[in-house]
């Protein structure tokens, strides 16, 4: 898929949010702003994207986002339940927002440690419910060099909003 595709792929996402009546926001790490970036490249994506948060150390994930640091020491930066952490605390503190994506993953070609490969990825999705918030996490491995995973989790989220909306 190419920029092209992905900017299409923002534009559907797009589309179902402003259906829904709905505003997204994004919280980030590997890929530092790219999907924040694929989505403002939409003309009108003012009208149903909020914000984006480029949280790539951990100390920012704890202090933009809530993320817990016993979640981190636990479980570590790349992993789902911080994915879910940073997706729920974006809804926490952007009270406009209705869905959030995270992305936090090991765009390489260092950093891989054992059970976690260089190009996997943890996506978070939280959606705001009338109950509360909901969140659920993804995890894919992205083969190729850092850009070409970075590309592709950009276009796994787009993604994973789509089926978030029931537009996938």
């Amino acid at each position: 898929m190419n920029e092209r595709e992905t900017r299409a792929l923002a534009g559907e996402v797009g589309a179902a949010l402003r259906a829904a009546g709905w505003l997204c926001a994004t919280a980030e790490s590997c890929t530092g702003g790219l999907l924040a970036g694929a989505i403002t490249s939409c003309p009108g994506s003012s009208l149903w994207f909020e914000r984006g948060f480029v949280t790539y150390s951990n100390a920012a994930k704890i202090e933009q986002l809530r993320v817990s640091s016993d979640t981190l020491e636990r479980f570590g930066a790349v992993s789902e339940q911080i994915a879910m952490e940073m997706a729920g605390g974006v809804l926490a503190v952007v009270p406009r927002a209705h869905l959030a994506l995270s992305t936090t993953g090991i765009a390489g070609p260092g950093g891989a440690t054992p059970g976690k490969p260089v190009g996997m990825v943890c996506f978070g999705i939280a959606r705001r419910t009338g109950t509360g918030i909901v969140t659920r996490a993804v995890t894919q491995v992205f083969e190729g060099d850092r850009e070409a995973v970075r590309a592709a989790a950009v276009r796994r989220a787009l993604q994973a909003a789509l089926v978030e909306l029931g537009k996938a």
